[in-house]
């Protein structure tokens, strides 16, 4: 059986005294698309900066490639990428200055081949001149996912990332997702949404988080009806309304 990409376990983030993430504990194997589900404030963010290296863990322990990321996070971080809603890009640098920026820093090999690939793949070519602080949300969305592409990934962070496309285009952009993890059986995705078609959709598994702590975890397909419950939005609206009802 193959090495997961990822494992957390026990995992707990204080601030203040308020536990944001609480003993949670999961894993994402080789080819697998994981959801990880909640209403805001539920822990997603802490835990997806926690996995990348931006926050340090309270307690427990976080392994990637079967490495620990407490002591190999230089090497971790430079076969993993991500993208997401609430982060930003130099807005006076172009839209190329900024992908080769990034692939320096994530020491990608042919620079402009790969850039040049990236920029037609997620239809930016007419934006290369144009400096990232003047393009709408859903154009800067499409660099943010060119930039989380630029070191073909074995582990891909997404946090919300079709959030800014209108309908056209986020199913253009799931379709080369799917492509990419097809094409690479070792490649791990964790995927956060609030769209749970689009979950349904992509996701092999899905961990619904409430408060910091995982409540509930299986097949996006049937978990909603282990719960009597019709469909996946259904689940997520108790789960954020009443989570106490689910346990």
């Amino acid at each position: 059986m193959s090495e997961n990409i990822l494992e957390v376990k026990n995992l707990t983030k204080t601030y203040d005294g308020l536990e944001a993430v609480r003993d949670i504990s999961f894993s994402i194997a080789p080819g697998e698309i994981l959801g990880l589900l909640g209403p805001n404030g539920a822990g997603k963010t802490s835990t997806i900066s926690m996995i990348l290296g931006i926050l340090e863990p309270t307690s427990g322990s976080i392994t990637v490639f079967g490495k620990p990321l407490a002591e190999k996070r230089s090497d971790i971080l430079s076969r993993m990428n991500f993208t997401a809603t609430y982060t930003s890009l130099p807005g006076n640098l172009t839209v190329s200055q900024n992908l080769f920026i990034f692939a320096l820093l994530y020491n990608v090999s042919d620079r402009k081949f790969r850039i040049e690939y990236l920029l037609k793949e997620f239809d930016l070519e007419r934006f290369r001149d144009t400096k990232t602080g003047l393009l709408s949300s859903g154009e800067l969305s499409r660099v943010n996912l060119a930039k989380a592409f630029l070191n073909e990934p074995a582990l891909l962070l997404l946090d919300e990332p079709t959030a800014s496309l209108d309908p056209s285009s986020a199913d253009e952009v799931r379709q080369k997702i799917k492509n990419y993890q097809r094409a690479r059986a070792n490649v791990g995705i964790l995927w956060t949404s609030h769209n749970m078609n689009e979950i349904e959709t992509m996701c092999d598994r899905v961990l619904f988080i409430s408060h910091g702590k995982i409540l509930l975890a299986g097949d996006p397909k049937t978990l909603p009806g282990e719960y009597r419950k019709k469909n996946l939005e259904e689940l997520f609206i108790t789960v954020a309304r009443e989570p106490l009802s689910l346990q």
